[in-house]
């Protein structure tokens, strides 16, 4: 079989391989039908993010199932699943709370397609078939009439969304919402202020200074303001910080109001002085890292199958499998491949 390379920054390549085998009773082997590029992969192929290869490529994407261990019972060869981007195993401790990005069944950060970050041994996803450790724990069957294109990003950056703005609304429904968006976490901060239209919220503000992605937020429902990314529009209940850099999450901060929650999804690679004191006196929860994507991604597929949200407005650009390379090395925000 053949699977998808990174060796480097603008550097990609299709190598042979042999096929997976299950050699356990509880794996599984996908086809993947649909694959999208996540936020990081373009820094990534640009040289912008130290991540270098060589290594398997590739980490979100909808699959079809093509073979089950003996054990699997939740899925069935012929089913289209959303195969989460973090190995977990649904049984330790870690798991069992939901924090399944932190599964102690395997290696810290173990993924699939992010090289040594997560681990070589797992793969990625950019390729003929892939093997499934956990089936039953991992594999999410997609709901009938839902496109595998449109949530082809279900497995890493929706829920990764979904962490950022789901929780919070539930806690306090109808709160208003502002999203800090830009090129450091960009189709992740777009999702964020569809799914905060998708859960109710009264207002869902929409802050950056890219012509394109003010075009998409408002297309999701948002209220768009034109703006740099630390701009003062208010204070609000709820705040994410999708723009990378200091100025970006300083102004998100500073942006939350009394007891109010801000979460930072972007990858911020250097420290960032916080403005503790300030923070304390409102009762500020902040909160960044990693989304433990398995337990919210059925929540992010109901929203969709319901029609309250379309993540398909956020892709850039969806091309043929066999036109991967060229068009990922395009670098487009949100790329989609579809076999």
């Amino acid at each position: 079989m053949k699977r998808l390379m990174l060796s480097g920054p603008g550097a990609l390549t299709w190598e042979d391989v042999p096929e997976p085998e299950i050699a356990d009773p509880g794996q599984a082997i996908v086809r993947p039908i649909a694959l999208a590029t996540c936020d990081i992969d373009p820094a990534v192929l640009r040289g912008a993010f130290p991540l270098p290869g060589p290594y398997p490529f590739g980490h979100e994407g909808v699959a079809e199932v093509v073979a089950v261990g003996e054990r699997v019972r939740s899925v069935r060869i012929g089913d289209r699943v959303v195969v989460p981007f973090q190995i977990s195993c649904g049984t330790c401790k870690p798991c069992l709370r939901g924090r399944t990005g932190n599964c102690t069944s395997h290696p810290p950060l173990s993924t699939f397609g992010l090289g040594a970050l997560g681990g070589l041994g797992w793969g990625g996803l950019w390729a003929d078939l892939a093997l499934i450790p956990h089936a039953d724990a991992m594999l999410v069957p997609l709901p009938a009439g839902v496109d595998p294109v449109a949530v082809a990003s279900a497995s890493d950056n929706i829920p990764d969304a979904y962490r950022a703005v789901g929780p919070q609304l539930a806690d306090d429904p109808g709160a208003e919402v502002l999203v800090i968006g830009g090129p450091a976490a960009p189709s992740i901060g777009l999702y964020a202020a569809g799914l905060a239209v998708a859960l109710g919220s009264d207002r869902v503000v929409y802050l950056d200074d890219s012509p394109d992605r003010l075009a998409i937020a408002h297309k999701l429902g948002a209220e768009v303001i034109d703006g740099p990314r630390d701009a003062r529009v208010g204070r609000f209940p709820i705040t994410v910080e999708a723009g990378g850099g200091a100025k970006a999450l300083r102004a998100a901060i500073d942006a939350t109001t009394y007891d109010g929650w801000c979460t930072s999804v972007s990858v911020q690679t250097k420290d960032v002085p916080l403005p503790v004191f300030d923070m304390y006196s409102r009762c500020c929860t902040f909160h960044t890292g990693r989304a433990h994507a398995r337990p919210v991604i059925p929540a992010v597929l109901d929203l969709v199958a319901a029609g309250r949200f379309d993540p398909a407005l956020v892709t850039s650009v969806t091309v043929p499998w066999a036109d991967s390379v060229d068009a990922l090395l395009e670098t487009p925000m949100k790329l989609v491949a579809v076999r």
